[in-house]
């Protein structure tokens, strides 16, 4: 697989190993390879794997050269030598062993979420046991993205005497345990820490005379709080869902929500959006099943003036707008095949084109997409592209309806009664006839029924005062396969690992995924 090595000055860096598909490079913690410095822009190239080799795309405003001259866009030989700023790149395109990036962590980047499923969230977090030492057989969480160990004043404190405050540190970044030199000396496996270098899962940091390993370790859910934005909820089914949102809004993956017509993806998508470090940016929502097939290029990418008849000036689309946000695809399950090539193409790339332009852009944004529909069915059925399904499902979770979370109804009630009047209200004999309903329209026919009642009887609703359509008591249980989505995720992996020859290593890249949350997804879907 290629590498870049990154060099400053004469100081050698860092390598990194190339995935399939683009990496980014920039100064922003959202990029795959983070460097620090004025010179270098928020998101300042792209190298991305071709047909013919690797790509490299300057998305700077201070430029990028390879082998000492400017360019936009360029195919990369062996050797080829990128500038950035104070940096200098070079690219390997043959396999060498690689190191991980010193990128800038995130808020849990201590932890690595190694799958969904309906029994809910699944999530490793590193934790370092002290093997040797005045400390020895303690286990100490990591609680952030980057820890100082050594003397009192440290994230974490050791009684070794020989420690001095931050003796070294410790980063964690996407599921990677990086040591980077302290205060004091450290070793790895007898090497002296003199730059940032990974620490492997079985490898010994020593420090003074205390000896460290690193592990990863599952964590235990706690039930979340119980209001997320404007949902709300007392069930276990749904505190978990909160939980889970919580979970993944501090990561910046794509996110999938799907559940029944009525059930809250919105404002679930609102509430991960709130609670995320994205709250400050934009929230562009955008209704796929809304758009006309001929304008969907326009609205989600924009364009430019005369691109078209009526184009009378240039307009920004949804990915513009969403800039430095969220931007929420509501009913993708909806799109044309053709729309679908588009959007794929755009979530591979990052690159926004304005319909009519040959400029690239490349705005900064995270995307969380809705369905009510069976999208591993519609992918079956193929009129669901494949591998947009896996793009948009990196972390996903399912809303349960609201027949399915009946403990629900009083708090569900009386949130929605405050928002028609202060003084709204249920009585007893009426909550207990909503708690005979079917709900096939979920919430937001409670929503409805309730709105009904107020409007016709006043602040005071009393069981003769709720009206339902037919449809509710008629309605059959409409709960889909359960394992629908397991089915197309085990058909998936077979399919990688049979094309790979059953190479484990080369199936996680060719996934996108650390080989630690293949094995996990392996044993939890019974594929030998």
């Amino acid at each position: 697989m290629a590498h870049l090595i990154f060099r400053r000055g004469d100081t050698r860096i860092v390598d990194y190993r190339l995935r399939p598909g683009p990496t980014t490079i920039g100064r922003a913690d959202s990029c795959d390879v983070a460097l620090p410095g004025g010179e270098i822009s928020r998101t300042h190239c792209i190298v991305q794997s071709r047909d013919d080799g690797w790509e490299l795309v300057d998305r700077s405003r201070h430029g990028v050269t390879v082998d000492g001259e400017p360019v936009k866009r360029a195919l990369l030989a062996d050797g080829a030598r990128i500038g950035l700023g104070p940096y200098e790149v070079e690219f390997k395109a043959r396999e060498q062993p690689a190191r991980p990036t010193d990128e800038v962590v995130g808020e849990r980047n201590h932890e690595i979420i190694l799958a969904t499923d309906d029994a809910g969230l699944h999530v490793q977090r590193a934790v370092v046991h002290v093997v040797a030492g005045p400390d020895a057989g303690r286990r100490l969480p990591v609680k952030s993205g980057r820890i100082g160990i050594g003397s009192a004043g440290s994230s974490i404190a050791l009684r070794d005497d020989g420690l001095q405050r931050d003796h070294v540190r410790l980063r964690f970044v996407r599921g990677r345990v990086l040591v980077e030199p302290g205060e004091g000396a450290a070793w790895v496996d007898g090497a002296r820490v003199r730059e940032i270098m990974p620490l492997y899962l079985d490898e010994e940091l020593v420090l003074g005379s205390t000896v460290l390993k690193v592990a990863q370790e599952p964590l235990d859910e706690q039930p979340s709080a119980r209001q997320l934005g404007d949902m709300v909820a007392d069930s276990a089914a749904m505190l978990r869902v909160f939980g889970t949102l919580r979970r993944f809004a501090g990561h910046h993956f794509p996110v999938l929500i799907t559940g029944e017509s009525g059930t809250g993806k919105e404002l679930a998508a609102r509430g991960l959006h709130d609670v995320s470090a994205r709250a400050g940016g934009a929230w562009v929502a955008v209704n796929c099943g809304a758009i006309a097939e001929n304008l969907f290029e326009s609205e989600l990418f924009g364009h430019e003036k005369g691109a078209f008849t009526g184009a009378d000036k240039k307009k920004d689309g949804a990915f513009h707008r969403a800039h430095g946000g969220t931007l929420f695809l509501d009913e993708i399950g909806e799109l044309p095949e053709p729309a679908q090539a588009k959007l794929l193409r755009a979530l591979e790339s990052g690159e926004v084109r304005r319909v009519g332009s040959t400029d690239v852009e490349y705005p900064d944004v995270r995307i969380v997409a809705a369905t009510n529909r069976d999208l591993p069915e519609a992918v079956r059925a193929g009129v669901f592209r494949e591998d947009l399904f896996f793009r948009l499902a990196v972390l996903s979770v399912q809303l349960p309806p609201l027949r399915a979370r009946i403990e629900d109804l009083p708090s569900l009630t009386a949130h929605l009664c405050r928002r028609l009047h202060p003084e709204c209200h249920v009585t007893d004999d009426a909550l207990a006839m909503l708690s005979r309903h079917r709900w096939p329209g979920n919430v937001r026919e409670l929503r409805n029924v309730l709105t009904r009642a107020f409007v016709m009887a006043g602040p005071v609703i009393d069981a003769q005062d709720l009206t339902f359509h037919d449809l509710g008591m008629l309605a059959a249980d409409s709960d889909g396969p359960p394992n629908s989505l397991d089915e197309a995720e085990r058909g998936y992996i077979r399919q990688i690992l049979d094309d790979v020859g059953g190479n484990r290593s080369a199936a996680a890249r060719a996934l996108g995924i650390a080989r630690s949350t293949l094995h996990y997804k392996m044993q939890r879907l019974g594929i030998d």
